[in-house]
């Protein structure tokens, strides 16, 4: 594997602005680099020395810096924090997918330079498609990469039955956005989100949808907003124009629930699998749900003190996986 010349430019240019940050983004996204072109050898061991960087460095002092985050306040019920180590190479995604998502990286790596021609970088995502299908994933990957913490709002807090108080809570999340850079994720959507000429619409759900539109609209931080729905259609139309890019998703296709077995069961050394058995058990399943099924597969043959892992272990424990079909009222 070779390292690119944009690669290099950007590592030269971080350490020439003692950009800590970002030199420590362009050398993990050369690691995921490394392991895409299989030289996990090389990927994990700089992988090691990002990580030894962060632990003995202090952050940086600046509007970029980064400090360890721990909400406290009323931030503390609105948000939790992590700080992820998924990257993109962990996951299987469409093409246009991963297009979209470097599309977004690179943008951010470079944000000088496009607010220096008058442009900023997309910071908002929507991310759309079926349950266990990588959104939430998504999220910790991009929070992965650019090596931000992942801040998950609590609906359960932000969501209130007192007139104005939701609003003003969304308030103070945007706040914090500007105060602690990151990765914003509004996870559930729809529940803030639901179009204000649904049927069973209500005046105060209205307003969180205004309150989220201006917030939006006006938020001029550095972090980077994602919201995530399985409902998509219930969006408010208005919420569209607000992001940057709209991201899509849907259950995997053969390719990919071979590619997903594979790496989930590379230990196991899975040899001659029968693929359109394993394909055929999978079809409509999501993403999680065929990882959960070759867990399960691998744990009975460890369990089980066996030598290998069968075709027919994986294509029992992805059938294993189907919801039973509803019974039809009246029948046995």
């Amino acid at each position: 594997m070779s390292t690119s010349p944009d690669q290099i430019r950007l590592l030269v240019d971080s350490f020439a602005e003692r950009d800590d940050e970002r030199f420590r983004t362009v050398a993990l996204d050369i690691a995921a680099a490394a392991a895409k072109a299989g030289d996990r050898q090389l990927a994990e061991t700089v992988r090691a020395m990002v990580d030894r960087s962060r632990r003995s460095v202090l952050p940086s002092v600046g509007p970029r810096a980064v400090p360890i985050v721990r909400p406290e306040g009323e931030l503390a019920s609105l948000l939790t924090v992590s700080y992820p180590k998924t990257r993109f190479v962990d996951m299987v995604l469409t093409k246009k997918c991963r297009a979209s998502l470097d599309r977004l990286l690179q943008e951010n790596r470079a944000a000088d330079t496009l607010r220096a021609h008058g442009l900023e970088p997309r910071r908002r995502l929507l991310l759309a498609g079926p349950p266990g299908c990588g959104k939430t994933m998504t999220a910790r990957a991009i929070a992965g990469e650019t090596g931000l913490p992942l801040l998950v709002v609590q609906f359960h807090a932000l969501i209130t039955k007192y007139m104005g108080e939701t609003g003003a809570k969304l308030h103070t999340i945007f706040d914090s956005m500007s105060r602690t850079r990151g990765v914003y994720l509004f996870d559930e959507f729809d529940v803030v989100g639901t179009s204000r000429s649904a049927s069973n619409d209500v005046g105060e759900a209205r307003r969180v949808v205004n309150s989220f539109l201006q917030l939006l609209e006006h938020d001029s931080s550095d972090s980077i907003v994602v919201a995530a729905t399985n409902r998509v259609e219930t969006l408010d139309d208005a919420l569209f124009r607000r992001f940057d890019d709209i991201v899509l998703f849907a259950r995997p296709t053969p390719t990919a629930v071979r590619q997903l077995v594979e790496n989930r069961l590379a230990m196991f050394a899975p040899l001659q699998f029968k693929w359109p058995e394993i394909t055929a058990a999978a079809r409509g399943l999501s993403h999680a749900e065929v990882v959960k099924a070759c867990e399960e597969a691998a744990k009975a043959v460890v369990l089980g003190h066996l030598s290998a892992i069968l075709a027919s272990d994986v294509v029992e424990a992805l059938q294993a996986r189907r919801r039973p079909k509803k019974r039809t009222p009246g029948k046995p």
